[in-house]
């Protein structure tokens, strides 16, 4: 059954008109009628199977059959990413969110692109949430990852409440094997240079915020995927990866 994310509100009535980009996908591309089945979700972990009521030119609604609070099974990542060259941070978002990365905060370091201004990074963040949105839609995912606005690194390290803090650097850095090891963490963040890595000053302020220099092991990846790398460890030690996958009915 397909599945769909809509602003929570829309949720709260037994009718739910939907947006206009969702109906014209519905109509144009499934080529769905009225009486069809959909999963309607808000993003929080509400799921609702609907029924089409209508589905015209002019709008399109659905009628709430059955409610339920699916559980985010993914273990907690939060991915701070140092703005990468062109379209990387996309590819980012989109495998980040199919790996169970449940916080995308991109950050501006002396190497990394500037962040832009006004209207282009609305429209830029815009993008990057409907990514988001299309990439936990097709991964079945029923909470939709946060999304954090660009912001300096030290202002990104000192927010940072995850119980284990890694920094993916090449210089004096620790197996990651070894910091693995032991009780298994509540919570993770993997911190992530720019191409061009990130200055000493910047490792160094990263240590103090409690991250631990690590790597992955004797290859170099690059900046756009250390973060999937390590997000697949650790989802196979402590999340979903490898588990058994669901048992519902939706195709």
């Amino acid at each position: 059954m397909r599945r769909f994310f809509v602003p929570p509100s829309s949720l709260d009535n037994e009718i739910v008109p939907l947006p206009d980009d969702i109906a014209h996908h519905i109509r144009t591309v499934l080529r769905l009628a009225p009486g069809d089945e959909i999963i309607l979700l808000d993003g929080q972990g509400r799921r609702c199977r609907c029924r089409l009521e209508t589905l015209d030119k002019r709008s399109a609604s659905a009628r709430i059959l059955e409610s339920c609070q699916e559980e985010e099974t993914a273990f907690p990542i939060q991915l701070l990413q140092a703005l990468p060259k062109g379209d990387k941070m996309e590819l980012v978002l989109q495998k980040g969110t199919e790996l169970g990365i449940t916080a995308f905060s991109p950050v501006t370091t002396s190497r990394s692109l500037p962040p832009l201004a006004g209207e282009r990074e609305e429209k830029r963040l815009a993008r990057w949430e409907r990514i988001i949105r299309e990439a936990a839609r097709q991964s079945r995912r029923p909470v939709l990852p946060r999304l954090d606005a660009p912001i300096p690194l030290v202002e990104a390290l000192i927010a940072c409440d995850a119980e284990l803090r890694l920094m993916l650097w090449e210089e004096e850095s620790l197996a990651m094997a070894g910091v693995l090891s032991g009780v298994a963490p509540r919570s993770a963040a993997i911190l992530v240079g720019p191409e061009g890595g990130f200055s000493q000053q910047e490792a160094e302020a990263a240590r103090a915020a409690g991250f631990n220099p690590v790597q992955i092991g004797p290859r170099i990846l690059r900046c756009e995927t250390a973060g999937f790398a390590v997000a697949s460890v650790l989802q196979y030690l402590f999340g979903d990866l490898g588990s058994a996958g669901s048992t519902r009915n939706d195709p």
